[in-house]
């Protein structure tokens, strides 16, 4: 049973307005860091702390509000100036928002968060008093006092648990007192597990893995927070404005339908009834597009978490890097934002590890000693562009193929036929490292093929530019929406199909003489290029009956080609059906026409990998008799 029964809406609601509020003091402690005596820093993130205690207190979360009450306590003591804001009080605090996390994750599940780890409030309670290190205030030297080895903390003179006792007996290290001299030798702090650095920033435990199940409790809780949503009261109102027009244009033509049914058709009524129709279009139209801007979200609240990780990150390799974010205002569909979390993330860590160079190679290349990885967001069109870059040292065209080769992922001949975008996507390809050893975080490479898959699942696409010592760019470009999708019909005899308009390069005749027979399967060359001739049908399992008239040049991440097929049906804005319960292979989901016509949206890179991409021989696509289409 959960500790909160009877209280759930409150919980809920905690954990969404904490979590933000969490998440922004995290961006706030990076900035603090390169700006220690922010004073409006301090404020801010003190008053964060202490609304998070408040909400906590409502909910008897006890553990909650004695972690929160401590940082806010250190933080008191900073922005008054009786202590500085230094590395190692830094670390300790960021330890504390990454067990504030956790213990949102034991809310979740419906259970009162366990306390704290004990070194985390002994830590806590030396940067107080000023004796963590040489660092959190202007402490004398510390001294280690013996550990206690009782396995329960003793009571203090406050009657309060003696925490510090108890971190000596479990960790075997000294406690610093105030007036005692230091160690000869401290014990060297091991490097954190890269992976546990990811995972404490973005509030997930390291078992947590994404697309792992978690306990059950913890991912229905999880389902409902995914589903809510955040709407300006302006859209709101402007959806139950345009509601009301439609309430009254139907009216209208409710009573223009009785004046025809009574036998007024003259051109009055008739011209009065255009004009409702052409009115009730354009409501529709205005209210299809007031809604879509409900799903609208900033991409600001999925980058606010980005920060933290980058700057634990480079601390974790002994790298000085910044994280810019821009563009944070831009808006994307809130079903997209979840699916982009974990590319980004991998995108970032790649970008820190193996993008950028530690500081002496940096010197060396007369380069500034910090690094800089760019996050930034824009709308172009109809679609959100992402780039992730870095100024690190780039990558190379020519040792990817060899590394590529050497793998045996492709073959010699393919290699000296790539070009330098072609062999950038190599990193994309399953099982490709540049990495001389395997590394915790990344290699330029590593899970590579898994950010693709992920982006290319949102119906998106993902590039590569990089320039030798100048550093590397990743471009993934979005639909603005996963609802309407902009689709071209295209059509094997009378059944017609959709393929997403983004793919499409040009519309072009497929003439027989124009056909050229490389390597055994029909091309033609376009502009100079050679690009292979892929008939639909073939793609999609069923016999050529008859020469493609027609093809489509589309253009994915790897693969420019011509798709051949039979006719055009035109252009439309399809709205999305997903086939939930049967979902045949390459199919994306359904769409109504405006005919009322049920047409597959055909999933174009799905196809291509079930497909037989060797094509077909020249022979195949010239003129013949056409004979009835039989489904395979």
């Amino acid at each position: 049973m959960s500790d909160f029964a009877g209280m759930e809406d409150l919980l809920q609601d905690f954990l969404v307005e904490a979590g933000d509020l969490l998440s922004g003091v995290d961006n706030k402690l990076v900035d603090l860091e390169r700006s220690p005596h922010d004073r409006g820093l301090l404020n801010d993130i003190f008053r964060g702390f202490h609304t998070i205690k408040g909400g906590a207190g409502f909910l008897n979360a006890t553990e909650l509000v004695t972690l929160c009450h401590l940082t806010e306590n250190l933080f008191d003591k900073l922005r008054n100036g009786e202590l500085e804001v230094t590395p190692e009080g830094m670390d300790v605090i960021l330890e504390a928002t990454a067990a504030v996390r956790e213990m949102f994750g034991s809310l979740e599940q419906g259970t009162q968060p366990a306390p704290a780890d004990p070194g985390l409030i002994a830590s806590l309670r030396r940067a107080i008093a000023g004796e963590l290190g040489d660092g959190a205030g202007s402490a004398q030297p510390a001294a280690s006092a013996e550990p206690a080895r009782s396995a329960a903390p003793s009571a203090t003179a406050s009657g309060e648990p003696d925490w510090e006792g108890l971190f000596s007996a479990v960790t075997g290290l000294p406690i610093a007192r105030p007036g005692a001299a230091a160690p000869e030798v401290l014990p060297s702090v091991p490097a954190k597990d890269p992976e546990e650095v990811i995972q404490a920033a973005i509030g997930r435990r390291a078992t947590d893995k994404p697309g792992v199940s978690g306990p059950v409790g913890r991912r229905e809780t999880e389902k409902q927070r995914d589903n809510s949503i955040r709407v300006d009261t302006a859209r709101l109102d402007q959806v139950l404005n345009l509601s009301g027009e439609i309430g009254l244009t139907k009216n209208r033509l409710n009573a223009l339908r009785s004046d025809i049914l009574s036998g007024r058709n003259d051109t009055e009524t008739l011209h009065a009834l255009d004009l409702a129709v052409s009115q009730l279009d354009l409501l529709v139209s205005d209210l299809q597009n007031a809604v879509m801007k409900t799903r609208m979200q900033p991409i600001g609240r999925l980058f606010q978490k980005y920060p933290r990780i980058a700057r634990d990150l480079a601390r974790n390799l002994g790298k000085d890097v910044e994280l810019v974010l821009a563009g944070e205002d831009t808006e994307i569909d809130k079903t997209m934002i979840e699916d982009l979390a974990d590319p980004i993330i991998h995108l970032i860590r790649n970008a820190v590890d193996h993008g950028v160079e530690d500081a002496a190679e940096r010197r060396a290349h007369g380069k500034p000693e910090k690094s800089v990885v760019r996050l930034e967001a824009r709308q172009e069109g109809d679609h959100i562009v992402i780039l992730v870059a870095d100024d690190g040292r780039g990558m190379n065209a020519e040792r990817l193929r060899a590394k590529a080769l050497e793998k045996g992922l492709i073959t010699e001949e393919e290699a000296n036929s790539m070009d330098e975008r072609q062999s950038f996507n190599l990193v994309f390809l399953p099982g490709f490292s540049m990495a001389a050893q395997v590394s915790d975080v990344s290699g330029r490479g590593v899970g590579m093929d898994v950010v693709r898959t992920n982006i290319q699942k949102l119906n998106g696409a993902i590039e590569i530019r990089s320039q030798q010592g100048k550093g590397t760019t990743f471009i993934i470009s979005l639909p603005l929406t996963l609802a309407i999708l902009p689709v071209l019909l295209v059509r094997l005899g009378d059944q017609p199909f959709a393929v997403p308009l983004s793919m499409v390069r040009e519309i072009l005749p497929i003439d027989p003489k124009e056909v050229q027979e490389v390597g055994g399967r029909a091309t033609m060359v376009v502009r100079g290029e050679v690009l292979p001739i892929l008939p639909l049908a073939g793609l999609l399992g069923w016999p050529l009956a008859q020469s493609p008239q027609y093809g489509v040049l589309m253009q994915t991440a790897e693969l420019s080609f011509i798709l051949a097929i039979d006719s055009f049906a035109g252009r439309e804005d399809a709205v999305i059906k997903s086939l939930d319960d049967f979902r045949p292979k390459g199919v994306a989901g359904v769409t109504t026409l405006s005919n009322g016509q049920i047409v597959l949206i055909l999933d174009m890179k799905e196809l291509l990998g079930a497909g037989d991409l060797r094509g077909v021989s020249r022979l195949a696509l010239l003129p013949k008799e056409p004979k009835e289409r039989v489904a395979a």
